[in-house]
């Protein structure tokens, strides 16, 4: 593995699988950089990115160096969820995977949290950040899905593209003792609670087994993936060595 030696103590598998999904998701939100539908969205949604990018700092700090490993690690590396590293899409595609994956990560971090454990202090200040995550993702779920008929068309249908990546965010990371059968079942109370407020329907289709998605923990990604990844990379790859 690329990167300096870690702390003995650090659970590697989950630093990583942690820090890949702020890190993935962090460069997501920063793709809307001069093109979010709004000014304020501007703003918005690079204060979410810059808050995961610093989530993905300490974690990947944990394990070794953490430009080398965002920079130079292959595809197959890379540990986070597949839901985070889906393209951005239309703004609904947006806020449905914010949606699904800041109502996870908040619950995630309350776990980490009240545990003792690496991940506690972390945790403990950036489940205070996702709060933020989650109300803005929330705010517009409402705001398109109780909007007109067409933000509500789009909303539905961005949350039924994005449910069959869902399924991973609750499958077991080695380094995390967490009660995923009360993680699941809370994030599917919330999520079910802000779809009927905003006149959405919950979507029905699979979220774990033959038909959903789900291998980023084991370093399969989507297509989409790979682009993203390359273009994360290019400049550092282009200049090995090189400082600012």
């Amino acid at each position: 593995m690329t990167g300096a030696a870690h702390s003995t103590d650090t659970p590697v598998a989950a630093a990583l699988a942690l820090g890949d999904d702020a890190l993935v998701l962090s460069h997501r939100l920063g793709e809307w950089a001069g093109s979010a539908p709004v000014l304020e969205e501007e703003v918005a949604l690079a204060n979410i990115a810059l808050d995961l990018l610093g989530q993905a700092r300490i974690l990947l700090s944990l394990v070794g160096d953490e430009d080398e490993l965002a920079y130079l690690r292959e595809e197959r590396s890379f540990r986070n969820v597949q839901l985070v590293e889906q393209p951005n899409g239309d703004f609904a595609h947006t806020i449905a995977r914010q949606l699904y994956f800041s109502t996870y990560q908040r619950l995630l971090y309350g776990q980490l949290a009240a545990a003792e454990g690496p991940f506690a202090g972390l945790a403990a200040k950036a489940v205070k950040e996702v709060a933020y995550h989650q109300d803005h993702a929330e705010h517009w779920t409402l705001r398109l899905g109780d909007g007109t008929a067409e933000s509500h068309a789009r909303m539905q249908q961005a949350c039924e593209a994005l449910w069959r990546y869902t399924g991973e965010l609750f499958q077991p990371v080695d380094g995390l003792d967490l009660d995923l059968t009360s993680l699941e079942s809370a994030w599917l109370d919330s999520v079910s609670d802000v779809l009927g407020r905003a006149t959405l329907t919950l979507p029905s289709g699979p979220r774990t087994g033959a038909w959903a998605a789900g291998a980023g923990r084991q370093g399969l990604h989507t297509e989409a993936f790979g682009r993203m990844l390359a273009e994360m990379q290019h400049l550092h790859r282009s200049h090995p060595g090189a400082s600012w």
